[in-house]
């Protein structure tokens, strides 16, 4: 028999507008999985849910079922639809006392961050925000987070219990599916919500013009800064985005210019991007938008100043005009797409 508490890991997961886990809950499970098998314990997966999927949890819950969790829970009520603040921290903090778990993890998305404070003043515990990494040293939990804008990383040990903190999205490798169906059958976890949760409701959420490809799924980026002189010239990035499949990024002064609309910023106060490929154009890399994706597995950075910060973290640097290099680059790809 599974014992779910002592050493016991509780990870929480979102479901995106399409029903599908978001990406980051697979990020989520690698990082529980690494802090269970540290501490000898088990790991619980919180779904949190409207309730409006086929069967328990539907194919979210069998989605995240196949990557292996040793238990899943799925919190399921109307309450939760869009996931409102106290209705959500209810959820979660019930769970986590259902169990007795030493660590609980949020992800560090638009509601995980509002979310997991809560918590904290719930539990009476501390908070590690923001989290990079995760170790186990003398049975506590150590989270490495970024600090000084993302200048430096701060190693914290958590001497609270549950551990509490919010993993930064991108930073941990997304768990793979069996592709079998041996994972944990979802159990419905009984919620006691009362009419004080359920004082905030979401009646509707409308999603925000963000092109065609998503910021949080694409496999490509492609994110401009101010070497663009003016808006109209974003007309490059987004052609440049469209014939890759990826989504349009930008940094934060050309969001603060009202170049763009912020949900496209990408950095330390905006969203941070873990794609296949980023490619930097007119971007000059400063600090605060490294952090947002210093995750990429690929950065080509286009610049015409050899000494611009970004040739500092990219793995192909074309020092050049971007006017010209841009064009040339999206005909060879016209070309190599039939035209």
């Amino acid at each position: 028999m599974i014992e779910h508490g002592v050493n016991g890991v509780l990870v929480v997961t979102e479901i995106a507008a399409d029903g599908s886990p978001r990406p980051i809950s697979f990020e989520m499970i690698t990082a529980g999985r690494q802090v269970a098998d540290a501490l000898g314990g088990t790991l619980t997966v919180l779904l949190l849910t409207d309730g409006s999927g086929d069967g328990v949890g539907g194919n979210a819950a069998r989605a995240l079922a196949e990557t292996g969790p040793d238990r899943l829970l799925v919190a399921a009520d109307p309450a939760l639809t869009g996931l409102p603040s106290e209705a959500a921290t209810t959820a979660i903090a019930q769970a986590a006392a259902s169990m007795d778990v030493a660590v609980v993890l949020i992800p560090g998305t638009t509601a995980g961050r509002d979310l997991a404070p809560r918590l904290a003043a719930r539990l009476g515990v501390g908070l590690a925000a923001d989290v990079l990494a995760l170790a186990i040293e003398d049975g506590l939990v150590v989270a490495t987070r970024p600090i000084y804008g993302g200048r430096a990383q701060s190693a914290i040990t958590i001497h609270s219990r549950p551990a509490l903190a919010t993993i930064r999205p991108g930073s941990f490798s997304k768990a793979e599916s069996s592709g079998t169906d041996t994972g944990p059958d979802p159990e419905p976890f009984a919620l006691a919500l009362t009419a004080q949760n359920r004082r905030v409701v979401v009646v509707e959420t409308v999603a925000k013009s963000a092109g065609a490809t998503s910021l949080d799924t694409a496999n490509v980026v492609v994110g401009g800064g101010r070497g663009l002189k003016e808006p109209a010239n974003f007309r490059l990035v987004e052609e440049l985005a469209d014939l890759l499949g990826g989504a349009v990024g930008a940094t934060r002064a050309v969001v603060d210019a009202g170049w763009r609309p912020h949900h496209e910023q990408i950095g330390q106060t905006g969203r941070t991007v873990a794609p296949r490929l980023y490619l930097a154009v007119g971007v000059s890399g400063a600090v605060q938008h490294n952090v947002g994706m210093q995750g990429s597995d690929y950065v080509v950075a286009i610049n015409r100043d050899p000494d611009a910060p970004i040739f500092k973290i990219a793995a192909f640097g074309i020092v050049g005009d971007l006017f010209e290099v841009v064009p040339a680059l999206a005909a060879e790809l016209r070309a190599g797409q039939g035209g």
